[in-house]
């Protein structure tokens, strides 16, 4: 028996799969929890021969198959700091990426939500070629699988290609199933947006509630507007208040996104403008200065101005973390692999430009 993983795209599509071969709720949970996790279907204490219906006994290996195609690896890209680029292809064929963060105490995985963007982001290679596709529930869960077969991965961070926004249904599927038999705490699974209204709505009714994190980049609305084109336009202090409302609701912080770029963002006026936002906050501020790209303006500010923006930040009260880009031997900016594969295989070449929050610089 052939499973086609094109018509397993959803949990809700293998959970009708599971059901057509006799799988009850309980046998069903056992086969998706093993996958997400990514141990093998006969893991357990159990002989399969005592629990599951003959059915679905028989179709495990075919089912195995076509739930390892819904993400396979291409190719694996590993910096030097210990992160590494995945590039996934898809049953479909598309392409996107997943990115292991560099190993700590904490195991980090950041995953894609979309094939492409809507949200345009000048300063983001995925943003520049636009929206292709949504991704199923399902693609979003292999991309955990996929990676917890190279390492063990404790934290999902969904801030790779795509708004996870603009896709909320599947991503909020995806994160009930990895915070319960995916066994992923519900503080180590991160949702970022750019400040989509639909988020502040939707997250704090889902029995597994994400930590929250906001892509802003700037204090100013109208140079946010220029930077995000089509992000919402809210302004910054009211994005700052409604990621809050939602912090002290979970218990744990709102993050707030900041790429750092030469002349853009690192100003005495940013700093102003970040204390009065943040200051007295439930908020962490994550400052991640860019990965230059060549054939783009911006630029990544010199070390010394970085940190000297985190200090001052910290002694006025706002709590500061100053990531090191990571992965820049390995074009480290969401949408760079795949962008240069593309252009190998055809002449569809997209823009340079970098990652929306820079999955790869994000430390546990």
């Amino acid at each position: 028996m052939a499973v086609d993983p094109l018509a397993l795209r959803a949990l809700a599509d293998i959970r009708q799969q599971l059901q057509a071969l006799g799988a009850r709720p309980g046998h069903a949970q056992r086969v998706l929890r093993l996958w997400a996790q990514a141990l093998p279907q006969d893991s357990g204490r159990r002989k399969l021969e005592d629990f599951l219906p003959t059915g679905l006994r028989e179709a495990l290996p075919a089912l195995t198959d076509a739930l390892g195609g819904l993400a396979k690896l291409v190719s694996e890209h590993p910096a030097e700091d210990g992160s590494a680029r995945l590039l996934v292809e898809l049953a479909d064929g598309q392409t996107v990426e997943s990115v292991l963060l560099a190993p700590g105490r904490i195991a980090g995985l950041c995953v894609s939500t979309q094939v492409g963007c809507a949200v345009g982001c000048v300063f983001c290679m995925t943003g520049q070629g636009g929206l292709l596709r949504q991704l199923g529930s399902a693609e979003i869960v292999a991309q955990v699988a996929l990676a917890r077969r190279l390492r063990p991965v404790n934290k999902v961070v969904f801030m790779g290609m795509g708004e996870p926004a603009h896709n909320l249904d599947a991503v909020l599927e995806a994160i009930d199933l990895l915070g319960t038999v995916g066994n992923i705490g519900h503080k180590n699974l991160v949702f970022s947006t750019v400040g989509d209204p639909r988020v502040f709505e939707r997250l704090p009714l889902g029995r597994v509630k994400p930590a929250l994190a906001l892509s802003l980049h700037t204090t100013d609305a109208s140079l946010r507007a220029q930077l995000l084109p089509r992000a919402p336009r809210i302004d910054p202090a009211d994005l700052v208040e409604q990621g809050e409302r939602y912090a002290r609701a979970t218990g744990y912080p709102v993050q707030v996104q900041w790429t750092l770029m030469a002349g853009i963002n690192d100003s005495d006026d940013e700093v102003e403008g970040l204390v009065r936002l943040l200051h007295g906050k439930y908020a962490i501020l994550n400052l991640i200065p860019y990965n230059a790209v060549e054939g783009l303006d911006f630029q990544r500010p010199s070390w010394a101005r970085a940190a000297e923006m985190a200090r001052t930040l910290h002694r006025r009260g706002v709590l500061t973390k100053l990531r090191q880009s990571a992965g820049q031997d390995v074009d480290g900016g969401c949408g760079q692999l795949r962008a240069r594969t593309l252009a190998t295989e055809s002449p569809l070449v997209f823009a340079p430009g970098r990652s929306r929050d820079h999955g790869l610089a994000l430390a546990p």
